[in-house]
């Protein structure tokens, strides 16, 4: 079971320090079954309830969708996400929108959804936290966005942040997710870039937040750079084992560090794939 005790409550400013934070080992029993999810153990946290309408339904998901995002919503409340920006912004996109169709019934569920290339639609819990933590006690106007994959988590950013920049490596969710954001509530608010995300956007820098969708053995320095004095990271770190960690920019060539949850993303990789 994960130690929940040692990370603070999103009602409060996480404690950023050099000293790392840790949890605890998982316990035994665990198996991963999706990408870009909280990895938990057999008796870990939160329950996950699903609050999918069932394939037959899937047809009439359009009619449901706003029941089933409050669904959402509220399951997210009651894991403990308390930012009511966030909370609204997940309100506002329609998920079902951002995945296949053969998949839409299963939208809200609290899982990761695959997108193709091998990349997945993260959980939304692991959105709605990484942003919640991203932003806490800050009114981000420039964000980036680090593997915008189908477009989800940018359209999510861009209901309450005004300047959302994104990239994405693999020229076929970019073209996805250009699609996907090219209509709704996320229309016109989100710039989308095909390149290599390990390289940030030296020339939109500096950011007043950053959020990366994947994992690498460390995160690259240079976003590290890109950061405005005060502003956060957030992204997963690891192989075979990974954490969540939140960098804070202090000063011109300083930064804190912490490690917050376990989760398992999928690999940041350099360049492109066309």
């Amino acid at each position: 079971m994960m130690n929940k005790s040692r990370h603070p409550p999103l009602g409060q400013p996480p404690r950023i320090s050099r000293s790392p934070v840790r949890s605890s080992t998982l316990g035994p029993g665990y198996s991963v079954a999706n990408s870009n999810t909280r990895i938990l153990g057999p008796q870990g946290g939160t329950a996950t309830l699903s609050s999918a309408v069932p394939p037959a339904a899937s047809a009439n998901l359009g009619l449901n969708s706003d029941r089933l995002r409050t669904q959402m919503v509220r399951r997210l409340r009651e894991q403990g996400i308390s930012d009511d920006r966030v909370l609204a912004a997940m309100q506002a996109v329609a998920r079902h929108d951002f995945v296949d169709q053969g998949l839409a019934s299963r939208a809200y569920e609290d899982a990761a959804l695959p997108i193709g290339y091998g990349q997945t639609i993260s959980q939304p819990w692991v959105v709605a936290y990484m942003l919640a933590v991203m932003a806490q006690d800050r009114t981000p106007q420039r964000v980036l966005e680090i593997g915008a994959g189908c477009g989800y988590q940018s359209a999510v950013l861009a209901q309450f942040v005004p300047e959302v920049y994104a990239v994405e490596r693999i020229r076929g969710l970019y073209d996805q997710a250009r699609l996907n954001l090219s209509h709704g509530r996320a229309r016109g608010r989100v710039r989308l870039s095909f390149g290599d995300g390990m390289r940030g956007l030296e020339h939109r820098a500096p950011f007043d937040g950053i959020v990366v969708a994947a994992a690498g053995v460390k995160i690259p320095e240079v976003l590290l750079h890109q950061l405005a004095v005060g502003a956060r990271l957030i992204a997963p770190e690891g192989a075979a084992h990974q954490r969540l960690i939140l960098f804070e920019r202090t000063g011109p060539a300083s930064w804190h560090r912490v490690e917050l949850e376990d989760v398992r993303f999928v690999p940041l990789r350099p360049g492109t794939q066309a």
